[in-house]
This record gives structure tokens, C-alpha cells and sequence, in this order.
């Protein structure tokens, strides 16, 4: 049997978060009819992790939504995992940074009409863990590769500097008066959507249940699933 896949949200008081999480989802199950899939999140909405692990039985895979290192994966899925005592479980890393997610922004960046030539703002959440930062700045160089080299400036919704506006006014003071904001949320929320209202050109939507994420999920559990003949579980039946 394959480990259950547990898909880990952090969760959103944005009643469209659940939805596209679950479209997501759908898309996963659709890849790989045969694995059981189910999602948990961190907190706001239901199923929240702990219940998710507490139905779970055998072994787990924790694949968390998540577009870089921080707090939560760092700490908050650990600390999930030791007390599900009764699973054998594995953390998966976070989805980002991947060519796949920039497969995802580049794309949803057409769709918002990002034009040759024009600046983008790459807006995430933030977070005080430093690794997150570099997480993002990792993402954001490779996404100005992808653009054809027009510059990506990293900026962030909370926690960290730049914000997404000041980012946007940067970007004026070097002659680009026409800044588009590609969204690095797996799912709207309160955070995408202020980051978008700074845009002054075309303001891209979330990444959502877009395909290149759900073969990302799939990637990071075959990855953690692939380290088991190498590194011990994290609990133990």
C-alpha cells in the first residue's frame, strides 16, 4: 500500500481558499486515481490537520501547500506528526522554489496580459524565517530567467521587507511606471488580494488548482517517499 497522501493548507478566513484547495486536490487524484489523497490544514478551516491525521491509519505522507521554508514547515508539521503516534509519517518539502511554480506564475501572468518588457512584482505572504526569503528571491530569480531577464522583485504582504507597494514604487524610481504583481499564494486570500490592489499594470491571479502545481504535489510526496530507505520515520506505529 502507498502511503496517504495529506495535503497541508494552511487555511483562509477567503471562503474561495477551501475551493480552490479542493480543485487542486482533484487534479492530484486525477494524475493518480489510485492514491488516497486527503488535505488538512494548519488552521481556520476544516479538516484541520490533527483530525486528517487522526483518521488517517498506516503511513502518511505530509505534503504541505506551502511555497517555501518557514515556521510551518519548519516546526508546526514536525510537531503534527510526533503527536500522530499511531502513523508512520513523512514530511515532504515545501513546493517552492520549482520550475514547475514558475511554469504556474508565468502562465497565470499571460492570462492577466503581462506583455515582454514589463516588471513584475513577485508578492508572498512572508515570514520572519530567513529562509523563506531566500526561498522567495530564489523563486523570483528564476522567474525573471523565465520572463526573458526583466527584473523580479521579491516582495512581501507581511513580516518582511520590501513590501508589495514599495517594491512597485522601486520599480518606478528605475523607469518601469507599469508593474505587474505576479501572486505567489497557492490560494486567494486576504494577502493576494492586497498585493494585486498595488499593482500599476496587469495583476496576476493565485496559482490555484493550476496542472504544473498538482504534478508538483505529486513530485514532493515521491520524493519523500523515496527517502525511506535512507532516513528513519518520524514516528513509529
Amino acid at each position: 500500500m502507498h502511503p496517504t497522501l495529506v495535503a497541508v493548507a494552511h487555511g483562509s478566513r477567503d471562503p474561495r481558499a477551501p475551493h480552490t484547495v479542493l480543485a487542486l486536490l482533484e487534479r492530484v487524484r486525477e494524475l493518480r486515481p489510485a492514491l488516497d489523497v486527503r488535505l488538512g490544514h494548519i488552521e481556520l478551516n476544516r479538516p484541520l490537520l490533527a483530525d486528517t491525521l487522526r483518521d488517517t491509519a498506516g503511513a502518511a505522507v505530509l505534503v504541505p501547500l506551502l511555497l517555501g521554508r518557514g515556521t510551518h514547515v519548519k516546526r508546526d508539521l514536525p510537531a503534527a506528526a510526533a503527536r500522530a503516534a499511531h502513523l508512520r509519517i513523512r514530511i515532504a518539502g515545501p513546493l517552492g522554489p520549482h520550475p514547475l511554480l514558475v511554469e504556474a506564475l508565468f502562465e497565470r501572468l499571460l492570462e492577466a496580459g503581462w506583455t515582454p518588457g514589463t516588471a513584475v512584482v513577485l508578492a508572498s505572504a512572508g515570514s520572519l524565517d530567513p529562509d523563506s526569503a531566500a526561498d522567495t528571491r530564489r523563486a523570483a530569480g528564476l522567474l525573471s530567467e523565465r520572463l526573458g531577464g526583466v527584473p523580479v522583485v521579491p516582495a512581501y504582504a507581511s513580516a518582511a521587507a520590501p513590501s508589495v507597494p514599495d517594491a512597485v514604487r522601486a520599480l518606478a524610481a528605475r523607469g518601469y511606471h507599469r508593474a505587474a504583481v505576479a501572486s505567489y499564494f497557492a490560494a486567494p486570500g486576504r494577502f493576494a488580494s492586497a498585493s494585486a490592489a498595488a499593482a500599476t499594470g496587469p495583476a496576476a491571479a493565485p496559482l490555484g488548482a493550476h496542472p504544473a502545481l498538482a504534478r508538483l504535489v505529486l513530485r514532493r510526496y515521491d520524493e519523500a517517499v523515496a527517502r525511506r530507505a535512507r532516513e528513519p520515520e518520524l514516528a513509529t506505529a
